[in-house]
């Protein structure tokens, strides 16, 4: 049976030259949760789209999450995490988790804080970057700690969006693999 790749953005979506978008267009099984809002995220609506792709996927599922595509995530495990269902999810990548908990995080993203700290009940490698302008990497890799995940520093890549210059990214794809087997 083949493993779907869920391919989860975060505010905005990811656009041309993301490595998310190009994981899409290239990896078999790789389709992208469709949020109804990009632009004005809710959690409840966010976590329960990314449940409903989670139930309706054919077999295993791997999860390639970015910055509230993360944060998500995190909140899914919360509400949906001891659902039959979820044994599905074999793993996620979440990359560059977005400090949800700043002052300044925008005010139009509802009801992702506090950052959820349980143990995750899927295998997950968190990626952060050194410089990313919407989390300080210690806090990233505390959440890490939090989740059970494996924590991975990217060095300085920013946001580890498209303009991090990382293309098809061939590094976070072989962590997503190594996440599917």
């Amino acid at each position: 049976m083949t493993t779907t790749i869920l391919i989860h953005p975060g505010l905005f979506n990811s656009g041309e030259g993301h490595w998310q978008t190009l994981w899409e267009a290239d990896l078999p099984g790789a389709h992208r949760v469709q949020q109804r809002d990009w632009e004005q995220p809710v959690r409840s609506e966010w976590v329960d789209t990314l449940d409903a792709a989670i139930r309706n996927a054919p077999g295993p599922v791997v999860l390639a999450a970015h910055s509230l595509g993360c944060a998500t995530a995190a909140w899914w495990a919360v509400t949906h995490g001891a659902a039959p269902h979820a044994a599905k999810l074999k793993g996620a990548l979440l990359v560059a988790p977005p400090d949800v908990e700043r002052s300044d995080f925008p005010a139009f993203v509802t009801g992702f804080t506090p950052m959820p700290q349980i143990r995750l009940p899927f295998k997950a490698v968190v990626v952060a970057s050194s410089n990313d302008p919407w989390c300080e990497q210690p806090k990233a890799k505390a959440w890490a700690e939090a989740w059970g995940a494996h924590f991975h520093d990217l060095g300085p890549r920013g946001h580890i969006n498209a303009e991090s210059g990382l293309g098809d990214w061939g590094q976070g794809r072989n962590w997503l693999y190594s996440l599917a087997s």
